[in-house]
């Protein structure tokens, strides 16, 4: 099966991320915006909170983890910015995959950071077709890096991880898919090459559109440039 991140290697949200961050300065200051940027990414809404703006209430923790994730699809087309979209290459690979979508054989499947609210609304703008397996934030007791949402990925699709390839634009994202046991290719969409290779994914291109898949009755063939 193969295993998809969403922000950063399906969607571009960068703008929206930002202008939430931003938003979230006001009620929290001094937060270091740059510094949350560079190092938050692929990991849970959740557990950003708990790291940069202390909040450890679990109800209050809930609450900000759906205001921040609204504030990303609010703030994304917000100000002249481009808005949640779809990343290069991708819509010829979901358009491939689509056919293999389903239950009881999926071939691919989304394993996000994000919850499944936010997840769902930032695929629909971006016009991506959610695979049965779905697998976001509220469905794993450890996000990323830990292996959880790999593993979990990999058991829904009914594969061993060993078969399974992870596509991941963060460190967190390659550390996940590698701790589950699966090869991961990284892209170069959100983080800088020397970043991405201290991870060491066993691939790392510039973008989807470097990746070919091809599917077929017996899986789904994937070739790197």
């Amino acid at each position: 099966a193969r295993l998809f991140d969403m922000d950063g290697t399906l969607v571009d949200s960068t703008a929206g991320v930002v202008g939430a961050w931003e938003t979230f300065a006001k009620t929290y200051p001094g937060l270091d915006v740059a510094n949350i940027l560079s190092n938050s990414h692929g990991v849970r809404t959740v557990d950003n909170l708990v790291k940069y703006c202390n909040v450890t209430d679990p109800t209050k923790l809930k609450d900000e983890a759906v205001r921040f994730e609204q504030a990303i699809v609010n703030s994304s087309r917000a100000d002249g910015r481009k808005g949640i979209v779809a990343l290069p290459g991708v819509r010829s690979i979901v358009d491939e995959l689509l056919p293999a979508k389903g239950l009881p054989h999926p071939r691919w499947a989304i394993c996000t950071s994000a919850t499944r609210a936010y997840a769902s609304a930032a695929l629909e703008i971006a016009r991506i077709d959610i695979p049965d397996v779905f697998v976001a934030a509220e469905d794993v007791n450890k996000g990323k890096p830990s292996p959880d949402p790999y593993l979990l990925g990999a058991s829904l699709c009914g594969v061993e991880p060993s078969k399974c390839l992870v596509i991941e634009d963060a460190p967190a994202g390659v550390r996940s898919g590698l701790a589950a046991g699966c090869k991961v290719v990284g892209l170069l969409t959100t983080h800088s090459r020397q970043q991405m290779e201290e991870s060491q994914p066993h691939f790392l291109v510039p973008d989807l559109s470097s990746v070919t898949v091809k599917l077929h009755e017996d899986g789904v063939d994937i070739s790197v440039q």
